[in-house]
């Protein structure tokens, strides 16, 4: 991905290294694959009006940053932010997505902090000729993805990207995306820099981080899942202990949690690891259209290769 231009210290958010321009170059491929697959595919009288939407927008760049996340334990609701000293600018997920041709009909852009919301909204100046489609909602993402998953989606289609900067996504809002029966889903789950630390190895977890991952998950059957008898406690009187799932565990777990509502998921997400080769998120995806699933999972599938 080329360099754009250099950016003075706090204009773009900070990301990590090569891990982010895996992702953003998977999601670029398929929104490209996506709007090719459906360009004027008809419904009964007119052809799907399709829209990419960015939960968690940021800015419209980003920076390259040094992807170690070191940061993570003390911070986990922004567990790869690295300093904002000047980078390379290159492009984040929403100009990416405006640069996609096939282009979308409709482009939304969902972000809570005001300034960001602001430099969100200068890319319908750059865009000039997409701003009529470009639509930014200054809102929790949460909250704003259900209000869409709400509306009749019956001649629409949308790819949805979620990448959280912890663990703000709630099970609630990823079975709002399923429940339209439309949209396809990247979702970057917080596999080592968020649920790992949660999850602690003697099972003693505090009752907000228990619920932080009931929210994220949309059940307390992980506690099952995650903690198991250890099979070698006991035959000598010992007390009996628990063995702490792995992160592999933990990743089958979540991904079949998909599965559950979704019409297709990809069986084996992308790994994202950081340069000590620590896995950091998984890359999911789910499509919710019954219909478009196995060509959305064949397009996904090819993609994810890279990261697995």
């Amino acid at each position: 991905m080329a360099a754009r231009k250099k950016t003075s210290k706090g204009k773009a958010h900070a990301f990590g290294g090569d891990w982010t321009s895996t992702k953003l170059d998977i999601l670029a491929k398929y929104l490209k694959a996506y709007t090719t697959a459906l360009k004027d595919k008809p419904t009964a009288d007119r052809p799907f009006k399709k829209a990419y939407i960015d939960a968690f927008a940021g800015t419209g760049y980003r920076t390259m940053a040094d992807d170690d996340d070191s940061t993570a334990g003390a911070n986990l609701t922004f567990p790869d932010l690295a300093d904002a000293a000047p980078q390379e600018l290159l492009d984040g997920s929403a100009r990416l997505a405006l640069k996609i041709d096939p282009q979308f009909d409709r482009y939304i852009f969902i972000e809570r902090n005001k300034d960001r919301v602001q430099q969100l909204e200068q890319l319908k100046t750059e865009f000039s000729e997409l701003a009529p489609r470009i639509t930014v909602q200054k809102g929790e993402a949460n909250k704003e993805i259900r209000k869409l998953c709400e509306k009749n989606w019956s001649s629409h289609r949308a790819v949805l990207f979620l990448d959280p900067y912890g663990m703000q996504v709630e099970w609630n809002t990823i079975a709002a995306i399923a429940k339209t029966k439309a949209i396809d889903l990247w979702l970057l789950f917080p596999l080592g820099i968020g649920v790992n630390r949660l999850v602690t190895r003697s099972g003693d977890i505090p009752e907000g981080w228990q619920r932080r991952l009931d929210m994220l998950l949309g059940t307390k059957d992980w506690r099952e899942e995650f903690y198991k008898p250890d099979p070698q406690a006991g035959l000598f009187g010992d007390e009996e202990r628990v063995v702490k799932a792995s992160k592999e565990t933990i990743g089958r777990y979540f991904n079949k949690r998909l599965e559950s509502v979704f019409a297709g998921v990809a069986a084996s997400p992308g790994v994202l690891r950081n340069s000590a080769n620590c896995p950091l998120y998984l890359f999911c995806f789910a499509a919710a259209n019954e219909n478009g699933a196995p060509t959305a999972l064949k397009i996904a599938n090819s993609l994810l290769k890279e990261v697995r």
